[in-house]
């Protein structure tokens, strides 16, 4: 009997019809000749309650259910989850679905209605996104049965527990993987550069065809043969790529619910993936005030997977960028010149000063190009219509704050560092923009 009890919840029907009921019983209060009516009508909605409890727990519902998920989730991405219930009885059912999702979502409202015939099968399925990497635990499955009268429902619990870790961004790894090793690319913000200059590894003398340099004559095959030949070059391959994220309390700053450090964690994916598939080396830096994960450059089978398993394990850190200890730390590592991407944040000119010195030591060694963000919060509130002094002094700091970003960024392309100025949902794009770049224009 406390088993039923423990599975028995009242419908919002039931509430509904007891509402009616109190609601009658003080119209009879004026008007007597309603009481005696009354009291029947309340025998009969308890005599149906009763048979709809009855029907509902004596019979056996035979309902499985099932939940099928990824084997694992990616950041700040719409991951599919699908929900399989079996009705193996011979009776309708009205359903509700509550699933226990993982705590990192703080969803306290989530549910699924939905009706379920005799020996059939519903397939559900709804989207969550993770705005935060680690392990997500989902628990039981709750199914909240009822007859079609809908006064009362049953509880039926599902043991359907399950672990899913949440990786950085492959969905978005996979789609600009697409995008760019096509050769017609759709998707907003990836260029098709224009190949200038001069390839780089000789592969091979061929006759000449209308069309060809003519600066890559080669004269001494074309007068051992009596016909013009020229020397023909691919591009040069494995080039060292390293992607370098600051850990530091800095980019703790969240926009849409997603930190800066996730931002560059996603993107560095991206660039990875994309270099690898360019036939480059890829490695990767992490560091606030002190090194965290350090991984040489190669193209080596199972490379990519360890950028992403060490992506996945990054924590950030309450503390200030140690910039000398990652100079020291890229001399040690970095032994070749190599196109190096920092994600880093400088909220002021004061910021920047502090570690220029470091910047323009690396930017000797190695293709440095700075990614720092923009704050898009600021950005909303310098266009707002303000009508009072208060609102007038508060704009003319934002707007102040928001040039000063910008005053960053020509700082240091005047001293010769690439500077990537970005908002943080454009970062991949902009970042794999930039690759491109200087891909085609063959700066390393």
């Amino acid at each position: 009997m406390l088993k039923v009890f423990r599975a028995l919840y009242l419908a919002t029907r039931f509430f509904y019809g007891l509402c009616a009921l109190v609601l009658l019983f003080c119209c009879a209060f004026f008007w007597s000749f309603l009481l005696y009516p009354m009291f029947f009508v309340l025998l009969c909605f308890a005599a149906i309650v009763i048979i709809d409890m009855i029907w509902l727990f004596y019979k056996r519902i035979l309902i499985q259910g099932q939940r099928n998920t990824q084997s694992l989730f990616s950041l700040a991405d719409n991951n599919k989850v699908e929900i399989t219930i079996r009705n193996l009885s011979n009776n309708f059912w009205n359903l509700e679905i509550i699933d226990e999702l993982p705590t990192q979502l703080q969803l306290r409202d989530f549910a699924i209605k939905t009706k379920i015939k005799p020996l059939a099968n519903e397939v559900l399925s709804y989207f969550i996104k993770p705005l935060s990497r680690g392990e997500y635990h989902f628990g039981k499955l709750n199914i909240y049965a009822s007859t079609r009268l809908n006064l009362v429902k049953r509880r039926i619990e599902i043991p359907v527990a399950q672990m899913v870790p949440v990786y950085p961004s492959i969905i978005q790894m996979k789609k600009f993987e697409l995008y760019t090793m096509s050769k017609i690319t759709r998707l907003h913000g990836i260029k098709k550069m224009r190949r200038i200059g001069l390839s780089y590894e000789f592969e091979q003398i061929k006759d000449y065809v209308r069309g060809d340099d003519v600066r890559q004559i080669n004269w001494k095959s074309t007068g051992r043969n009596q016909r013009i030949m020229i020397n023909q070059y691919e591009d040069e391959k494995s080039q060292p790529i390293y992607t370098i994220i600051d850990k530091s309390r800095i980019m703790l700053m969240p926009f849409n619910g997603l930190s800066l450090m996730d931002y560059a964690i996603n993107a560095s994916l991206v660039i990875s993936n994309v270099a690898l598939k360019k036939q480059d080396k890829v490695g990767l830096i992490t560091f606030s005030d002190k090194i965290g994960s350090a991984i040489k450059a190669d193209r080596k089978q199972g490379q990519l997977q360890s950028i992403l398993n060490a992506l996945y394990h990054q924590k950030e850190r309450d503390f200030e960028a140690n910039y000398e200890l990652l100079y020291f730390g890229i001399k040690n590592l970095i032994k070749t010149r190599s196109l190096v991407f920092l994600y880093a944040n400088f909220e002021s000119q004061y910021g920047l000063d502090r570690v220029l010195p470091i910047l323009r030591s690396i930017n000797k060694l190695h293709l440095l190009i700075v990614v720092f963000f923009e704050n898009t919060e600021l950005e909303n509130e310098s266009i707002k219509e303000v009508n009072s002094l208060k609102g007038i002094y508060s704009q003319a700091i934002v707007l102040q704050t928001l040039n000063e970003k910008k005053a960053i960024a020509q700082k240091l392309n005047n001293i010769g560092i690439q500077t990537i100025l970005t908002k943080p949902e454009d970062l991949t794009i902009n970042s794999v923009n930039k690759y491109l770049e200087i891909k085609s224009r063959g700066l390393i």
